[in-house]
C-alpha cells in the first residue's frame, strides 16, 4: 500500500479557488440587486468607458471560449445591460457596448465590488495587500505561462 501525503490544504491553488469561488458567491449576491453578476464583470470592465467591442474581442479579453461569450451577451442583451450594433466595417459582425442604464449602476457597482475587497482583506495592513497583489500577480503570470 502506498502512503499519498499530499495535503491540498497545503497548496496555494487550494485557497487561490476557494478564494474566487467564495468572492464569486458574494459579489453575486451584492450585485443582484443592480441586476448584474460577476460573471459579466470582464464585458462590463472591457467597455466601461463607452467601448465598443466585437464579440471575438470581448472572448479574446475575457479569456473564454466564443459559445461562452456568446452566452453571457445573450442573457446580458436580455436583461438590457448590452446593446448590439452592425459594425461599419465589418457587415457580417456587430458591435457591443453597455446600455444608459448599465452605464448608470456601474458607479454604484464600482463600490460593492470595492467594499467587498475591503471586506476580504480586513485586518491586513495596506503594505501587505500590496505584497499580496504583488504575489498574486507573479502566480498570475505563471499560469498565463502554463497556459500558453
Amino acid at each position: 500500500m502506498r502512503r499519498d501525503d499530499w495535503n491540498p490544504f497545503g497548496t496555494p491553488g487550494h485557497y487561490i479557488s476557494r478564494i474566487a469561488r467564495g468572492l464569486a458567491r458574494v459579489g453575486d449576491t451584492r450585485l443582484r440587486p443592480l441586476g448584474f453578476a460577476t460573471a459579466q464583470l470582464p464585458v462590463v470592465t472591457a467597455l466601461k468607458d463607452g467601448a465598443r467591442r466585437s464579440q471575438t474581442e470581448l472572448a479574446r479579453w475575457a479569456r473564454v471560449e466564443q459559445p461562452t461569450m456568446a452566452q453571457l451577451l445573450a442573457r446580458m442583451e436580455r436583461d438590457g445591460l448590452v446593446r448590439r450594433e452592425p459594425d461599419p466595417a465589418d457587415g457580417r459582425s456587430s458591435l457591443v457596448s453597455l446600455t444608459e442604464t448599465a452605464l448608470a449602476k456601474l458607479p454604484e457597482g464600482r463600490a460593492i465590488l470595492q467594499q467587498g475587497n475591503r471586506d476580504a482583506t480586513r485586518g491586513l495592513t495596506e503594505a501587505e495587500v500590496a505584497t499580496l497583489i504583488a504575489l498574486l500577480q507573479r502566480v498570475l503570470e505563471n499560469v498565463e505561462a502554463m497556459d500558453g
